[in-house]
């Protein structure tokens, strides 16, 4: 009886390890690809809801990209105007953690220091950052106030 009951709960404890697995696989390839930041926004810390100020990417803003592969690859591109064109004006790679069952995503790029987010939304193609990073109050009431990226395929 002893032997089955050892034999059960290591069976219990191997499948949902193997679940986490499949959760992170999962959530890590709908997270790869590239994404563009469609608007960034500061949001009251008060009520985590109230916009307290957005900002939506115009001209050559709009083709900047954020890449994330499985390898835990990360790339921030970044354009600019030349003349009548957009050009590639600085390409930032690194790499990232991301823990599934808390949605923190740690993005460290090359000569910079870690900066935490805590993914809000993820679809395959939405993905929603709340900036873990260098907040503050901006609206006087005492409370930080936090920056929500979001990022459209």
């Amino acid at each position: 009886m002893k032997k089955q009951l050892l034999l059960f709960a290591f069976s219990a404890f191997v499948l949902s390890s193997c679940e986490d697995d499949d959760i992170q696989a999962y959530e890590m390839d709908m997270m790869k690809g590239e994404w563009k930041i469609s608007k960034t926004e500061v949001i009251s810390g008060k009520d985590d809801k109230t916009a307290l100020s957005t900002y939506v990417p115009t001209g050559c803003e709009a083709n900047n990209t954020m890449e994330y592969r499985t390898d835990f690859y990360t790339a921030f591109s970044a354009y600019t105007s030349a003349g009548t064109e957009c050009q590639l004006a600085n390409k930032s790679e690194g790499t990232y953690d991301y823990d599934t069952e808390t949605k923190n995503l740690t993005i460290k790029y090359t000569n910079d220091s870690p900066r935490p987010y805590q993914v809000v939304v993820l679809t395959s193609t939405e993905m929603r950052l709340k900036q873990m990073f260098g907040n503050i109050d901006q609206n006087g009431d005492l409370v930080i106030d936090y920056t929500y990226i979001s990022l459209k395929r």
